[in-house]
């Protein structure tokens, strides 16, 4: 898709008078200006059980950055969603809404021209024009840029193993998917523990749908969607997805994954690897984490790494692909109703752009030097907290402000300091291997697009293949079975849904 950016065009080219006379057509007659106003109203959710007070020092420091006062109507997070479609249709809109997400609600109401189209503009300003293309492309809709997206780490997933059964069996580090089936192997039958017991089980996997897509994502099914022969096609009608959940209903038959993985409930996944039953899981750097604090715990004198980040692993292909998040999580809209003219849009996208420096990235995410927190380091890297009264109220302030963050610009949020040499290792193990992963990452090519097929059938279309792929890797149904899954899939819907996918796609390239 692409995005064009009015930056690029305005002035380029002397010869195209249309094109200077569209670029500066928003520039007031003979000299008048209207000016600019000192507020700037927002509607945000809130996560707290109260909303932060209206003269809190966070709110003092941005709206000291950006040159205007904040009128923010805070709304419940739970109520977020019918208190937007509410708002939308009433004679007081802010000027700024926060966009949870691409719900019938906001879809509706963007097709309908309630919101500014930012794609041409977003490229005018310092910070906002560094967006990442990929991650703007996914917050689309339908190839058109409704909202400045709020980013969110890109690459999370890895492979998270048991370091002291690898050491145990004088094991490497798995860098294949071909080595993940070998380590799980031996982790079943070698005892890891050396307990003497056959009592271990090389991967666990819980009752989560997506808790096989990092299998069929590194065997290079894509990532959702795929592009095969110029047209997009669902990741699952692949063989190369066919190829990894072959792989996975093998390992199961062998008991190389729990068997019991489709009623395994996915708020019990830490405690197989945890209690010594299992080395291994497919998930995100944010679980391995949590599992070293649970290790920590089990036993706080422990100066012994107990787990293993290999970050996303190479294919039977020999390619490595890695799966990337969507990369943000809902956006800032800017409605037409309350921001009605061009000039008045620059006054409002020069704030968020001014809301995306390094210095506001900061703030809305890790909170005030000296207030709630000292650096650790002379790199301003990490961070150490500061435990005090003032510091709890800036700290529950943040959740709440945090939510209208969007960091766009890329600038790195320092992390709270390591406190030990362990965990030192960890994170830079993290972080090396987080920028690893960005070169290989697999974006879903048809993340921008709302189908009508998809909004009035999608759930139904999911839920037939999710079943037959919990069924077919548990062995319940055979490869005809899953055939025939993906002919019903097709019959319910499917093939009008890759028709409309591919139409939009077609049209924004």
């Amino acid at each position: 898709m692409k995005l064009n950016r009015k930056l690029m065009m305005c002035g380029v080219s002397l010869a195209s008078v249309v094109l200077l006379a569209a670029c500066g057509s928003s520039e007031p007659k003979e000299g008048a200006k209207k000016e600019e106003s000192k507020e700037l109203t927002m509607m945000v959710p809130f996560i707290e059980t109260d909303p932060p007070s209206n003269d809190n020092i966070v709110q003092e420091r941005l709206e000291e950055a950006i040159g205007k006062k904040l009128k923010i109507t805070w709304v419940p997070n739970t109520l977020y969603a019918d208190k937007m479609n509410v708002t939308l249709a009433s004679d007081d809109i802010p000027q700024v809404m926060v966009i949870q997400g691409k719900d019938a609600g906001f879809v509706k109401s963007a097709e309908n021209g309630a919101f500014w189209e930012l794609s041409e503009y977003l490229g005018e300003y310092p910070n906002l024009s560094k967006v990442n293309e990929e991650v703007l492309q996914a917050s689309s809709l339908n190839g058109k840029v409704y909202g400045i997206y709020r980013s969110r780490d890109l690459i999370r997933s890895t492979a998270i193993i048991r370091k002291d059964w690898l050491d145990n069996l004088g094991l490497e580090e798995p860098k294949t998917v071909e080595d993940l089936y070998n380590v799980a192997k031996a982790f079943t039958e070698q005892d890891p523990d050396g307990n003497g017991k056959a009592d271990t089980t090389g991967i666990v996997i819980p009752n989560f749908p997506q808790a096989f897509d990092l299998l069929t994502t590194w065997y290079g099914s894509g990532n959702q969607w795929t592009e095969k022969g110029g047209e997009l096609i669902p990741s699952f009608q692949t063989d190369e997805y066919y190829q990894a959940i072959e792989e996975a209903r093998k390992m199961v038959s062998e008991g190389l994954i729990n068997k019991d993985f489709a009623t395994l409930a996915s708020d019990k996944w830490n405690d197989p690897f945890v209690n010594g039953q299992a080395g291994i899981i497919l998930d995100t750097y944010s679980r391995a984490a949590t599992i070293r604090n649970l290790f920590k715990q089990q036993d706080p004198d422990n100066t012994v790494e107990l787990v293993s980040i290999v970050g996303n692993l190479e294919g039977p292909n020999g390619k490595t692909n890695a799966l990337p998040t969507d990369g943000y999580s809902g956006f800032l809209a800017i409605p037409k109703t309350s921001v009605k003219t061009e000039e008045d849009l620059k006054e409002v996208l020069t704030v968020l752009d001014k809301m995306n420096s390094e210095e506001m990235n900061q703030l809305l995410n890790i909170g005030i030097e000296s207030v709630n927190f000292e650096f650790a380091d002379a790199e301003k890297k990490f961070t150490k907290a500061i435990d005090n009264a003032e510091a709890t109220v800036v700290n529950t302030a943040l959740k709440s402000y945090s939510q209208m963050g969007m960091g766009v610009a890329g600038f790195a949020v320092p992390k709270a300091a390591p406190t030990t040499e362990m965990d030192q290792d960890f994170t830079d193990l993290r972080t090396e291997l987080e920028t690893r992963d960005k070169e290989f990452a697999i974006f879903n090519p048809a993340a921008a697009y709302i189908t009508n097929t998809y909004t009035t059938k999608g759930a139904q279309l999911d839920q037939i293949i999710t079943d037959a792929k919990i069924q077919f890797i548990a062995g319940q149904i055979d490869e005809k079975g899953w055939q025939d899954a993906l002919n019903l899939w097709a019959k319910s819907g499917g093939d009008e849904l890759i028709k409309e996918t591919n139409e939009l796609h077609k049209n924004n390239k």
